[in-house]
């Protein structure tokens, strides 16, 4: 199921008010990291201020914990004490506050659907709701997408109502074969539209049609029964490794033998690992093997890996470990998620691109899809802001894209830079943006995508629509 965020979450006034898709995070005080959060947990503390004790919550019991030094706050029928997780949220306070004394769960899934409360908020369970909460007062219901299929011969005019064009079902099987097969009644989709994971004797099957998302999930006994909301993992195997740059690596890894997983262009996966205990999330948009490689002679998609770049951060709780695994370790890798559309490029002129650092990710199947599937395309330019040389991913790369395809250019740009350096230097700013933003004629179609840090992204927004780029000419990534 897609969830669409109401508009009343987050808080117009919000620290975390979401900035052109994307959702901002808020500075901690010292001490108050992720680390610190764990270690807290661990050190025994009753959290919950109830000593041990697993108590009933009544609706009537749950209202009274509606304050900042007392807030209880329910996720899918179970009472969690907020309390002392309040200065570690990196969303900051006033967005736990929203769901203060009631059930947070549709508050919970609009912003955070991907992470595992059950393991962060593990020692601040206070119990079960003993009948279901009220929702917070400022909460409005939203008609919900249908989630599932009805095998074909029960798809009746029921199911054309809830959602238009729904998708229906139905299997057939030999002595050794199972054959299900998905009527979506919809024309043109694609390889990446589909994810289909077998493992065991269970087979789970996701189409996303435009912004629905319709799942079967059985085996092969019986039809499966659960909650099938959240997102779903599967394991991958380590196959590779290797240096980009001093700090930055690529990583390869091997989807299972009966998964179908291409993520779609501008979309992003979430990366699992458990680290002393906890299980910890981390987005990651997948690459290619090669900046190079996607401009050779179109081949058939190896669906058989998928590449990550990534920065490792010594001080950093999850990139360490993730560079500590081993080949044939294994790695949690979800579905796909993302509010990217290539429909996006439609009769595009101008594209330009703006990342910062490994918010470079995002753009190299953007420049490969736009290169090669948009006619309309006049130019392509990427500025690229680093630190230094040392930091810049795939230099040689894209240094020799512009000479196979005269439509691309890439400026980059450096923060502290050597003083044999002859390029740009500096950070986002309007004079460097105004300069680099040229239109190939007055009226030409343009979309200009950026991705960074959220101080980066933020402030590159800023100057966007200062210099009168409108909402739908821009899109930042991320998650």
């Amino acid at each position: 199921m897609l969830n669409v965020p109401s508009q009343s979450f987050p808080a117009p006034s919000s620290q975390q008010r979401v900035v052109a898709g994307g959702r901002s995070k808020v500075p901690l005080k010292q001490g108050r990291s992720l680390m610190d959060w764990i270690r807290l947990t661990k050190s025994g503390k009753d959290l919950t201020g109830l000593k041990g004790r697993l108590i009933e919550v009544t609706e009537e019991e749950l209202k009274k914990h509606d304050k900042k030094d007392d807030c209880w706050i329910c996720i899918r029928g179970f009472v969690y004490n907020v309390s002392p997780y309040m200065e570690y949220h990196p969303g900051g306070e006033d967005e736990l506050m929203r769901a203060a004394g009631s059930d947070g769960t549709d508050l919970f899934d609009q912003v955070h659907r991907w992470v595992n409360y059950e393991s962060m908020l593990k020692e601040c369970l206070v119990g079960r709701m003993a009948v279901k909460p009220a929702a917070p007062k400022d909460y409005h219901e939203e008609k919900k997408v249908l989630n599932g299929m009805l095998p074909k011969s029960q798809a009746t005019d029921t199911l054309a109502r809830e959602g238009p064009s729904s998708p229906s079902y139905d299997w057939f099987q030999t002595d050794s074969l199972v054959t299900i097969v998905v009527y979506t009644k919809q024309k043109d989709i694609t390889l990446d539209s589909v994810i289909v994971d077998h493992q065991d004797d269970s087979f789970r099957a996701e189409t996303i049609i435009k912004d629905y998302s319709y799942l079967i999930n059985i085996e092969l006994s019986h039809a499966v029964q659960g909650d099938f909301s959240g997102l779903f993992y599967r394991q991958c195997q380590l196959i590779s490794k290797e240096d980009v740059t001093h700090d930055t690596r690529l990583f390869c890894f091997m989807l299972p033998p009966s998964t179908h997983l291409q993520v779609p262009i501008g979309q992003h996966v979430y990366l699992k690992l458990t680290i002393t205990d906890t299980e910890i999330v981390k987005p990651y948009t997948p690459v290619s093997d090669s900046l190079l490689s996607e401009f050779k002679e179109p081949a058939l998609p190896n669906n058989k890996y998928i590449y990550f770049l990534i920065k490792i951060y010594p001080a950093g709780l999850f990139t360490p470990e993730l560079d500590h695994l081993q080949i044939g370790d294994f790695v949690f890798v979800s579905n796909p998620e993302g509010n990217f559309k290539t429909s996006q490029f439609q009769e595009l002129e101008d594209l330009f691109l703006l990342a910062a650092g490994t918010g470079f990710t995002p753009m190299v199947k953007l420049l490969n899809y736009a290169l090669t599937n948009i006619p309309s395309l006049r130019k392509v330019k990427l500025m690229f802001f680093n630190k230094t040389e040392d930091d810049i991913i795939w230099r040689s790369h894209l240094e020799e894209l512009t000479f196979k395809d005269k439509r691309f250019d890439v400026e980059f740009v450096l923060s502290a830079p050597i003083s044999e350096w002859n390029g740009k230097q500096g950070h986002v700013s309007p004079a460097l943006l105004s300069e680099f933003l040229k239109r190939s004629s007055d009226k030409s179609k343009v979309l200009i995508c950026i991705c960074g840090p959220t101080p980066f992204t933020e402030q590159g927004i800023k100057f966007l629509h200062e210099l009168n780029f409108s909402k739908d000419e821009i899109h930042s990534f991320t998650a």
